[in-house]
């Protein structure tokens, strides 16, 4: 039977998977390379019925989910800071009790998604042999592997001679904590890698998969803010910070001064009541527009942003610009902020790090 690692589509797990017997079923063709997942054929699936549940995470499960909010690319883009927040997250996890003998367990069946691993593939489908040792190790081989490729109709062969490399191309996943809910898995590789799996996603990180992808972002959005509204969750203060543009619902134009001007790039920056957008530019030198805000109604400002230059070092060359907007909290949990702004453009912004002096 074989087990399929693959950066790009669902993991499948179901305990028939490890039965010589069961005859094999034909993979399930679905890839993005923005969704990376591992994939293992399976005999059945209990997807349809777990995604009608409601996701349910204990207090040290959302604290490891509060630490990956933010981490991008699965753990391709992740300062120290937030690398050690997600170790230590998953440390607490896997000194807990969670499920004995997890693969032996019905929880580990259905769709797994990775959300996190300490080392981010390429996008390439990897298959193995795999079979059961105990109750927390799976042991597999590689045999062939390909590249797949969002712009190719096809898969590029990797040019491993596994068969050839024996004990090289074996290995073994552990299972090192299992929630008693069946929704976060954690595994670690005999090479030393880390992956946090869950089964279903909060509205926070669905969010964020869709910002990723490029597709469903109003809906996502849509979805965060009433569910956090009904929770009574929602901050209706803009808080300080630097806050980081991840998407927002109107393309950049073709005036590169505009959109750093109207926010729709680089970082936005809030303290003592001053709000500075800010982006890099080449060669050291960035473009700043300095500006104030102040509380309308209970979830509107009104901003007023009139001091823009651009400065390489201790050099600033004024820019004559100005622009005043209402800007409308939508949602704000401290780390991620959805606003309507500038010419009624939905933003949402990451914060990423303590307030700098504006």
């Amino acid at each position: 039977m074989a087990l399929k690692a693959n950066a790009i589509a669902p993991t499948y797990l179901h305990r028939s998977f490890f039965t010589p017997q069961a005859p094999p079923l034909p993979p399930i063709k679905r890839y993005h390379r923005y969704n990376t997942h591992i994939r293992l054929r399976c005999r059945s699936s209990l997807v349809d019925e777990q995604q009608k549940e409601v996701v349910s995470f204990s207090e040290p499960e959302k604290s490891l989910i509060e630490a990956l909010i933010g981490v991008q690319g699965r753990g391709r883009s992740v300062s120290s800071q937030q690398l050690s927040n997600v170790e230590q997250a998953v440390s607490v996890l896997e000194g807990l009790e969670g499920v004995r003998d997890p693969t032996n367990s019905s929880l580990i069946e259905g769709r797994w998604q990775l959300v996190f691993t300490t080392r981010p593939g390429t996008a390439s489908i990897i298959q193995a042999a795999a079979s059961v040792k105990d109750g927390k190790r799976i042991l597999f081989q590689f045999d062939k592997a390909a590249f797949s490729f969002k712009f190719l109709p096809f898969k590029v062969p990797y040019p491993v001679p596994f068969r050839l490399l024996g004990d090289e191309a074996k290995g073994w996943l552990d299972t090192t904590y299992l929630s008693p809910s069946g929704n976060l898995r954690i595994s670690r590789g005999n090479k030393g890698t880390t992956f946090v799996l869950q089964k279903q996603t909060e509205a926070r990180q669905n969010l964020l998969l869709a910002i990723s992808a490029g597709k469903r972002v109003d809906e996502a959005i849509d979805k965060l803010i009433s569910e956090y509204r009904n929770e009574n969750k929602f901050q209706q203060e803009l808080l300080e910070g630097d806050w980081n543009m991840l998407w927002s619902s109107q393309m950049e134009t073709d005036s590169w001064i505009e959109n750093a001007a109207n926010g729709l790039m680089g970082m936005q920056i809030i303290k003592n009541g001053q709000m500075k957008f800010r982006v890099d530019m080449l060669l050291g030198m960035r473009f700043s527009m300095t500006g104030t805000f102040v509380k309308s109604e209970d979830d509107t400002y009104d901003v007023s942003m009139d001091d823009a230059a651009i400065i390489g070092g201790p050099f600033g060359y004024p820019v004559e610009m100005e622009s005043r907007f209402k800007l409308q909290l939508l949602y704000n949990d401290g780390k991620i902020r959805i606003t309507r702004g500038y010419n009624n453009i939905l933003f949402v912004h990451l914060r990423v790090g303590e307030p700098k002096q504006v």
